[in-house]
């Protein structure tokens, strides 16, 4: 039997030189990109809602609108900028409060703060930026209208953020109201009285979607969704199914009760007509609504083709019968 070999030391590694300028030139692609995900680009359509006053105010007509309409459309930009820019920091602030939750979250936990790409001293530093510049901005716009529904959005979103999203309904409300502000705050800066009908059809898509997203939060998690959304519990999943489609309904009935108020008879006529393809995305939206996902609602919105057919014939009609009065 050999004498075993004595065991020779293993020459020490040298260290690897640490490349300070690649990992700075790293971190200045690595922080633009992080608050830009968190600041959530594909949650800004939200806030074309303020164009709804201009398009659909009771005094803003297609004849009148080459002597109003570039002003009305420029306040309308005016409250989308302000209100993205409070958005940011109502989603900074969120994620900030969240982080921990969103760590047990099969998606929420690569968000840059739950995932701790962006430190949360950052986050919370650019959402006080974010909330100044909406402030001040709102303030160029004509009276204070502006400015109020920007400060009332960024209160309830705050308070949303902050504790009342664990309340079962109330926190649909709130959500809800968002939109509802939005359409308020670009009625106030384009200085075009919106609808009272149109403004409650927006409430009630609004709640509708917010419905929409629990239901697929509540069927896609099962029962760990608690944990991740305290309101859940209170909720259950043919609940929340049957208040979906009686909110969708209900819509419905107020959309036709605005298209029928319209004064003008070929408008009249084209605004009913868009009901239809309202009705077939409402129908499309429930299908792809029965079932669990954990991925963004809106998506629903914006990346199934039928949804966009649907959505693109309803704007066609709807311009079409904008256009109706000056082409008669």
């Amino acid at each position: 039997m050999s004498a075993p070999q004595p065991i020779r030391p293993v020459p020490p590694v040298p260290p690897i030189p640490l490349d300070v300028d690649a990992v700075r030139r790293g971190a200045w692609v690595r922080v633009p990109s992080a608050l830009l995900r968190t600041a959530r680009p594909r949650q800004w359509v939200k806030n074309l809602l303020v164009f709804a006053a201009p398009l659909t105010g009771s005094e803003l007509t297609a004849r009148q609108f080459e002597a109003r309409g570039g002003s009305a459309l420029g306040g309308a930009a005016l409250a989308f900028v302000v209100f993205t820019l409070a958005s940011c920091a109502v989603y900074f602030v969120n994620d900030t409060v969240d982080a921990e939750r969103d760590r047990q979250h099969p998606r929420k936990c690569l968000r840059p703060i739950a995932s701790g790409e962006l430190s949360e001293s950052t986050a919370v530093t650019v959402a006080g930026v974010c909330l100044a510049a909406a402030l001040t901005l709102s303030l160029a716009a004509p009276g204070y209208g502006l400015t109020v529904a920007v400060t009332a959005y960024l209160v309830t979103s705050f308070l949303y953020s902050l504790g009342l999203k664990h309340l079962a309904v109330l926190e649909l409300t709130l959500v809800a109201s968002g939109f509802v502000l939005r359409a308020l705050g670009g009625a106030a800066s384009s200085q075009v009285p919106p609808s009272g009908w149109f403004v409650l059809v927006c409430s009630l898509g609004a709640l509708l979607v917010a419905t929409a997203k629990r239901h697929t939060e509540l069927a896609g998690l099962g029962g760990p969704a608690a944990a991740h959304r305290p309101s859940l519990r209170h909720y259950t999943a043919p609940g929340l199914r049957i208040a979906q489609r009686v909110i969708a309904l209900a819509m419905v009935a107020a959309y036709l009760a605005w298209a029928l108020m319209e004064r003008d008879g070929h408008e009249r006529v084209w605004h009913v007509a868009t009901a239809v393809p309202l009705l077939g995305a409402l129908i499309r939206f429930d299908r792809l609504t029965s079932h669990g996902t954990t991925s963004h609602i809106e998506d629903l919105l914006i990346r199934d083709t039928p949804m966009i057919l649907l959505e693109l014939w309803w704007l066609v009609f709807f311009a079409v019968g904008f256009a109706a009065p000056a082409m008669t």
